[in-house]
């Protein structure tokens, strides 16, 4: 449970769990962990939409549901991607970080706002497109971008930061 725990804590003190994740050994799995963990919930959460997609369309749910997994796991090496970029970019900007340490920020990010993703799920599939579901995804891609940022902010720019 200390990972349900730390991700409840990451609303009120990003920068102090994530001081607490980057004091450990660096661990190349529990970066990986976290970032598919956070896939499988955004994917959990998805299935409501998935049904009304499925039943509105007439098409096969089980269709729609592999679909989104495959797209989810192509993301994979996308997020790679930009955690990479986002330390060349604090690298340009004065960072002392290291790409294990974006990647920790970013992947430990996505995992923290995965639970609002549920409920942005469930939003989409009761209440449908529209604006109430547009506007809860705005402010969950406001709470990751400022989560994100705090969270990177120490990864990079903090003491101890520096490249290893």
């Amino acid at each position: 449970m200390a990972a349900v725990d730390d991700i409840r804590r990451s609303y009120r003190t990003p920068r102090a769990v994530m001081r607490e994740h980057l004091s450990r050994l660096k661990s190349e799995p529990r970066a990986l962990t976290f970032l598919l963990a956070a896939l499988i919930v955004i994917f959990i959460g998805q299935w409501p939409r998935l049904s009304r997609e499925a039943f509105q369309a007439d098409q096969p749910l089980v269709g729609l549901m592999m679909g989104t997994a495959l797209a989810l796991l192509a993301m994979v090496p996308v997020f790679y991607l930009i955690a990479a970029v986002s330390h060349l970019v604090a690298k340009i900007l004065g960072g002392r970080g290291s790409f294990y340490r974006a990647r920790q920020a970013l992947f430990w990010s996505m995992l923290v706002i995965s639970p609002l993703m549920l409920l942005h799920g469930l939003v989409a599939g009761f209440i449908g497109a529209g604006q109430q579901s547009s506007l809860l995804g705005l402010a969950i891609a406001a709470i990751f971008a400022l989560i994100w940022g705090a969270s990177l902010r120490v990864a990079e720019f903090e003491q101890g930061a520096e490249a290893s």
